[in-house]
């Protein structure tokens, strides 16, 4: 969706809505007041994070990311929804979009390699299931960076502005099941642009390959916090991403949370024959050369029988993707 700020005649701003489909379908403490202990604390977590190093943030950075944090949570209180924690992994796949999408004039759910926000963060190495907001905004003017934290409040409430029913950004962020979010800014002379990642995570996951050979068994393991259960797990297949030009991506819109293809589903009690504990351990095998995407669900009971399921109501807490190779 594209609009124009008339109180602005000089800046165009682009809202694309992130309207993500899913089948009919932990928490952590308040953060709204920051301290020096969250600074160092995520200082720390910065340095460990050795995953796509060129898009780590400076100590500054994180301390405007932090500011954006309280704003971020100042929103979902007001909708009784519990603050998320800033997750850092996702902030750098948000600040590697950000850069491609200000140098190359383009605001859209899709980088130039064809990939979708699931890809770019499963692609990054996350497991967890994801929810994207994009905003973008330019200017006749060169804009300085002294005006980063603003912009980034002034896209977040544009986001929150969204009335019924086209407030996709604003369910998002309001959305109860997400409990960290990746926070991404550019700037870059007279292009600015700001990605919210929201994130589901309540699995651990070990074991889960990058990618497999055709019909090559193997097996995924998934952790749960001991409160839960598996409940239902689907599989997508496509096809690898192929190259878009910035105008095709900013003509896209709004992107799926799933493909055409469903390859396989498991269900809850055959998922439960797979459980020691709070571990599961699910072989699995692939028979065609592409993408997989994994979501699972999980809920409070366990079914060790056939019955009815409805994942609606229910949010994926994965997002796992795996490459086949002939």
């Amino acid at each position: 969706m594209f609009k124009i700020d008339v109180k602005h005649i000089r800046k165009f701003i682009i809202l694309i809505i992130v309207s993500v489909l899913v089948p009919q379908s932990m928490f952590p403490q308040k953060t709204e007041n920051r301290g020096t202990n969250d600074l160092e604390n995520y200082v720390e977590l910065n340095e460990k994070e050795q995953r796509l190093i060129d898009f780590k943030d400076t100590e500054e950075s994180l301390k405007l990311k932090l500011v954006q944090l309280g704003v971020i949570n100042k929103s979902r209180m007001k909708h009784n929804a519990l603050p998320v924690k800033l997750d850092i992994l996702a902030s750098r796949v948000a600040n590697k979009m950000c850069r491609e999408a200000a140098e190359n004039g383009y605001i859209g759910h899709w980088n130039m390699a064809g990939e979708e926000p699931y890809l770019r963060y499963a692609f990054a190495g996350g497991y967890d299931h994801v929810s994207e907001n994009a905003y973008g905004e330019w200017s006749s003017d060169s804009y300085n960076i002294s005006q980063i934290g603003d912009l980034m409040e002034s896209g977040h409430g544009k986001f929150m502005a969204e009335r019924a029913p086209y407030d996709g950004h604003k369910q998002n962020i309001i959305d109860k099941s997400h409990n960290w979010v990746g926070i991404g800014f550019y700037l870059s002379g007279r292009q600015f642009r700001y990605y919210e990642e929201f994130i589901d995570r309540y699995f651990e996951f070990e074991n889960i390959p990058d990618e497999v050979g055709i019909g090559e068994q193997f097996n995924i393991k998934v952790r749960t916090n001991g409160k839960s259960y598996l409940y239902y797990l689907i599989i997508y297949r496509e096809n690898r991403p192929h190259p878009l030009a910035p105008a095709q991506i900013s003509k896209k819109g709004s992107y799926r949370d799933f493909t055409s293809e469903l390859y396989k589903d498991i269900y809850a009690w055959d998922l439960s024959a797979y459980r020691n504990g709070t571990s599961y351990e699910i072989p699995l095998t692939f028979s065609k050369e592409g993408l997989y995407y994994i979501q699972i669900f999980s809920d409070n009971k366990e079914i060790t029988k056939p019955a009815s399921l409805n994942t609606k109501g229910k949010a994926p807490e994965s997002g796992i993707v795996i490459k086949v190779h002939k």
